[in-house]
C-alpha cells in the first residue's frame, strides 16, 4: 500500500519550484497565492524538511527541494501522456509509426493510400526520426533499419534488401561496363558512406573510382538527384523499386550487394492488442506476401537484443 504526500501539497511545490515562486504556480493551478504557500507549508510538515527557503526578494530551493521537484514534473508528465493516450484511444483509432525521412517518402508514403482505403476509421500520424533512431515511447509502432535486435522490443521482420547501383536512363546508356563510372559523379547519403565501396568491390571495380562526389543528408535527396541526372547513386533495392518500374531510374549492372540490415516492425510488447497496431502489421504482411521479389523478406520474428547499428534512414 503506497503512503503518499498530499497530491495537492506535490503539486503546489512542483508548480511554484518550476515557475520560482507562488504566483505562476497560483496562475497555473487556479487558486491563490496563499492557497499555494498553505499547501507547500502542509507538505513540508509532512515530510518534515523544508523545501524552500523564504527570502525577501523571492523563493529558492533547498537541497531537498532540488532532489523532489525534476523527479516530481518527470512523474507529473508522464501522468499528463498516459492520460492524453487513454483520452486518444478513447475517441478515435490512432496509428502513430515512427519512421526514417527516407523510407517515409521512397516507400511507406506511396502506399498509405491502399491502407486507408482499408482502414477509413483509422487516423495515421507519421513521425520522423534521425538517422540514428530514438524510438520514442508514444509511438504505436516504429520501422526501423537495422539487424533486428532492441532490448524490451517486439520486432518483426519485414524487408531484407540488398545494394543495387541506380541512374537516370541517360546515363545508363552510356555505361557498358563498372569501369566507365570513373568518368560519373557519385551521389552519396551521408549516413551511409561506405555503400559505394561494397557495391564496387562486388562489381570488381576499384573502390576509389570516381570522377566527382556529392554528399547529401538522407537517401531520399541523393536519389532525387539521380533521377534528375546528376550522377549515380548505390541505393538500398526497396527505395528504388517504384522508380525503375517507372522508367525514372535504371540499374545498369545486375550487380547486387546483400545488405546487413533489414527493416523490421518494432513496438512494444503491450501493445500488441492494439487495434490500430493490429491493422497497420496485417496490411504489412499482407503487401510482403503479395509482393514477390529480392528484396522482400519472409515471415521472421525476432526478440530482444541491442540498439547499436539500428537506424530510422
Amino acid at each position: 500500500m503506497r503512503r503518499l504526500p498530499s497530491l495537492n501539497g506535490l503539486r503546489a511545490f512542483e508548480a511554484a519550484a518550476r515557475h520560482g515562486g507562488f504566483v505562476g504556480a497560483a496562475e497555473e493551478l487556479h487558486v491563490t497565492q496563499a492557497a499555494i504557500s498553505r499547501m507547500v507549508r502542509l507538505l513540508e510538515e509532512r515530510l518534515q524538511v523544508r523545501l524552500f527557503e523564504r527570502r525577501p526578494n523571492g523563493l529558492a530551493l533547498t537541497p531537498q527541494g532540488r532532489m523532489l521537484q525534476p523527479r516530481l514534473t518527470a512523474a507529473f508528465d508522464a501522468i499528463a501522456g498516459a492520460a492524453a493516450q487513454v483520452l486518444a484511444v478513447g475517441l478515435q483509432p490512432v496509428l502513430t509509426v515512427g519512421v526514417g525521412p527516407s523510407f517515409a517518402v521512397r516507400w511507406l508514403i506511396p502506399r498509405l493510400a491502399d491502407f486507408h482505403r482499408n482502414n477509413p476509421g483509422l487516423e495515421v500520424r507519421l513521425a520522423t526520426g534521425g538517422a540514428i533512431n530514438p524510438f520514442n515511447e508514444e509511438w504505436t509502432c516504429g520501422i526501423l533499419l537495422g539487424n533486428g535486435d532492441w532490448p524490451g522490443y517486439e520486432a518483426e521482420q519485414l524487408f531484407s534488401t540488398e545494394l543495387i547501383l541506380v541512374c537516370a536512363p541517360a546515363i545508363a546508356r552510356r555505361l557498358a561496363e563498372p569501369a566507365q563510372l570513373e568518368k560519373e559523379t557519385w551521389l552519396k547519403a551521408v549516413h551511409a558512406p561506405e555503400d559505394h565501396r561494397l557495391w564496387l568491390k562486388a562489381a570488381g571495380a576499384a573502390a576509389a573510382l570516381c570522377a566527382s562526389t556529392i554528399t547529401f543528408d538522407n537517401y531520399g535527396m541523393a536519389l532525387q538527384a539521380a533521377i534528375d541526372g546528376v550522377g549515380v547513386a548505390v541505393a538500398l533495392r526497396a527505395y528504388v523499386e517504384d522508380d525503375i518500374a517507372a522508367g525514372r531510374l535504371v540499374s545498369p549492372f545486375a550487380v547486387a550487394v546483400p545488405a546487413d540490415r533489414a527493416w523490421y516492425l518494432v513496438y512494444r510488447p503491450f501493445r500488441c492488442e492494439d487495434p490500430a497496431l493490429i491493422a497497420f502489421r496485417q496490411w504489412l504482411i499482407g503487401l510482403r506476401t503479395e509482393t514477390a521479389s529480392p528484396s522482400l523478406g519472409g515471415p521472421q520474428a525476432v526478440f530482444a537484443g541491442r540498439p547499436d547499428q539500428s537506424s530510422i534512414t
